[in-house]
């Protein structure tokens, strides 16, 4: 259950080219991906060299039988991108949200751009001013926005795609994978150089269809096979005859986000030929092997639902401990957590989660679950379990401490708001009433995941990041940070006023 942090986006797109509607795949492939992005959705399909496009706020919608007509009317065509997104960078008043919503358009000169992203842009400073020479009235709204009008811009100094999108990956800084369309319906698909954020490709099983997903889920729910994960700096393009893969930039490392395997991504999603719940219970598993000492003194395990219970798994396995199902998720209790004031918060927390009262009195109880980052979650889980008799409660963490902020898409973006950049696991236990927090090692997460210690983004929990300006941001900031400055904001987006008083 994490602390329900925002990440920015999940996209999906595909094309039919038994020239049939797109909408319901795209519909589907973001249904199964709406854990991704809770705030708004959209779609836009294109037909005639045209655009159409549907944006709303929430949760994407149901859709009735006897609507799909008109469905099929506001969207035609058989190319069709689309996003859930939450808001990590811009306004999160309602009307910007609004005007946030992906997928977004750029339109110069007889060109015209649609683009659906996931991901975080870093230097929006220097973008912003740059777009602003060619569109005088550009209004930014989301990091989609930069993207698409840098991709104009680009086309518009007479690049083909390829090198538009090259100079796209080395121009702007921070985690991006995108899918587009242009007016003469090109479909492609890039990511960042370092592979932050995820994105996967696959087709029909006639090859009629082909797609591309934040998450094989998206894939699986409308039978598609998945055919590969994109590289970091690889730009894809789709024709009849499937797939055209190049890799245009190159980067000294790849750096796929590590929280995507603890918390983000849906368990029976798949990551470097691994299926994610198969890597959480590994996760459980090495809890157990780094904490004998809890383990031998424990009596059960509960799990918060649902991301901490495929490592509950592992606990049982690999310790004997019964885990007893006693905490469940109120499934339709739907009200997210970070939206809410404070002295709401709580509450919501509290009817979120149900805890059987009489499985655990006078019980030590190992918990499961997959990151600390402010606090709050974690602490009313705690005193719930407290009033209702617990004799110990031990917390078994999932994901590393995070210690740093994140550039690249995940809204924990201060020191100040992370409690373990300020506490070590001892005091964490002690404000948030348990006996003991034990969190997962660096290395045994790394070696649950399959990749190597390169291969990850691992910036929040070493504060090492792959880009260069956000490690210049993040190290100017902690100092500030310990010399007692007050964060006023996400850091990227008061990156200007850093960079001014840093020199860099």
């Amino acid at each position: 259950m994490g602390e329900r942090l925002k990440i920015a986006c999940g996209v999906f797109g595909a094309v039919n080219f038994k020239k049939q509607h797109v909408f319901p795949y795209v519909y589907w492939g973001l249904r199964a991906q709406n854990h991704r992005g809770h705030q708004s959705h959209g779609f836009l399909t294109y037909y005639n060299g045209e655009f159409y496009t549907y944006r709303n706020l929430d949760l994407i919608p149901k859709i009735k039988k006897n609507a799909i007509q008109e469905w099929f009317g506001r969207l035609p065509g058989y190319l069709g991108i689309g996003n859930v997104r939450y808001t990590t960078s811009g306004k999160t008043d309602e009307k910007s949200l609004i005007k946030g919503t992906q997928p977004v358009t750029a339109s110069k000169n007889g060109l015209k751009l649609a683009v659906s992203f996931n991901g975080n842009v870093v230097n929006t400073f220097q973008l912003k001013k740059e777009i602003r020479k060619e569109f005088p009235g550009f209004s930014y709204e989301c990091d989609a926005d930069l993207i698409c009008h840098k991709l104009l811009i680009e086309l518009l100094k007479g690049k083909d795609l390829t090198s538009a999108v090259e100079t796209c990956m080395r121009e702007i800084e921070g985690a991006f994978s995108v899918i587009g369309i242009t007016k003469d319906g090109e479909f492609f698909a890039f990511k960042d150089p370092y592979g932050i954020r995820p994105l996967c490709a696959g087709h029909s099983e006639d090859r009629s269809i082909y797609a591309f997903s934040s998450e094989t889920v998206g894939l699986n729910i409308n039978g598609f096979e998945r055919d590969f994960e994109l590289e970091p700096g690889e730009f894809v393009t789709v024709s009849e005859n499937g797939f055209k893969r190049e890799r245009i930039v190159k980067s000294k490392r790849k750096a796929f986000c590590a929280f995507e395997f603890a918390y983000f991504a849906r368990p029976d999603s798949r990551f470097n030929d691994k299926y994610v719940y198969e890597i959480r219970e590994e996760f459980g598993r090495n809890l157990v092997r780094e904490n004998p000492d809890i383990v031998k003194d424990a009596d059960l395990i509960i799990s918060v639902p649902e991301t901490g219970d495929d490592p509950a798994l592992g606990v049982h396995e690999e310790s004997g401990l019964r885990w007893e199902r006693a905490s469940r998720r109120h499934r339709y209790v739907t009200e997210r957590a970070f939206i809410l004031l404070n002295r709401e918060r709580h509450s919501t927390i509290d009817r979120k989660i149900n805890i059987l009262a009489s499985k655990v009195k006078g019980k030590r109880v190992i918990v499961t679950e997959d990151s600390i980052v402010r606090g709050d979650t974690t602490r009313v889980i705690v005193r719930k379990l407290r009033k209702m008799g617990a004799k110990k409660v031990y917390l078994f963490i999932t994901f590393p401490r995070i210690i740093g902020p994140c550039f690249y898409g995940i809204d924990m973006a201060t020191y100040g708001q992370l409690i373990g950049s300020k506490h070590t696991p001892e005091e964490i236990a002690k404000i948030i009433g348990a006996d003991a927090v034990r969190y997962q090692s660096i290395e045994g997460f790394i070696r649950a995941t399959g990749f190597t210690k390169d291969q990850l983004c691992l910036g929040c929990i070493t504060c090492k990041y792959p880009t260069p300006l956000a490690q210049k941001i993040a190290d100017e900031m902690k100092k500030r940070f310990l010399e007692g400055y007050e964060e006023k904001g996400r850091l990227y987006e008061i990156a200007e006023a850093v960079g001014k008083a840093a020199n860099i």
